[in-house]
């Protein structure tokens, strides 16, 4: 019986490069000059953490990081969840920006629910931060993966795994 996973992984590789493209931009340009505008990326924690001297600030250095990031990984940006804006000593700032990695409970139920509404001849269940869709024909596989990448514009979502 042919199945496939629906998943979303984060190429870390790709982020990594992206934040280190965005630290040397930042350490180039000249109004960042003598300021403690920088960005750094924990690979272990999944976190992206920008300092700055305001808000402003940070706004300019995701303006860098953003499109480096796209460059890299399609659809990354969307993965990031963005935390409040923090003050630092004095006069200074951070953001962190968590990367989300791998379908929530939440999205998979959304997406077992989308096939089943629309009573496709397919089974879907999820299978920890997967979700797996089984069927007896491919065409019908296919119409499912046209189905949610067409309604789930949010978030990245990869078809893979296909096994006949």
């Amino acid at each position: 019986m042919p199945s496939f996973d629906f998943t979303s992984e984060a190429d870390m590789v790709a982020l990594k490069n992206a934040v280190d493209v965005a630290s040397r931009q930042i350490d180039n340009r000249y109004d960042f000059k003598g300021t403690a505008a920088k960005a750094e990326f924990n690979e272990k924690d999944k976190i992206i953490i920008l300092h700055g001297d305001s808000e402003f600030q940070l706004d300019q250095i995701k303006d860098i990081l953003f499109p480096a990031m796209e460059k890299k990984e399609k659809e990354s940006v969307k993965r990031l969840d963005a935390q409040t804006v923090q003050k630092v000593s004095g006069n200074k700032v951070k953001q962190e920006l968590k990367i989300k990695d791998g379908i929530e409970t939440e999205l998979g139920k959304k997406i077992v629910k989308m096939i089943k509404d629309e009573k496709m001849k397919v089974q879907a269940s999820i299978q920890g931060d997967a979700v797996r869709v089984s069927g007896t024909k491919r065409d019908d596989l296919q119409a499912a993966i046209q189905l949610v990448t067409k309604a789930i514009t949010d978030y990245p979502i990869k078809a893979g795994n296909f096994r006949d």
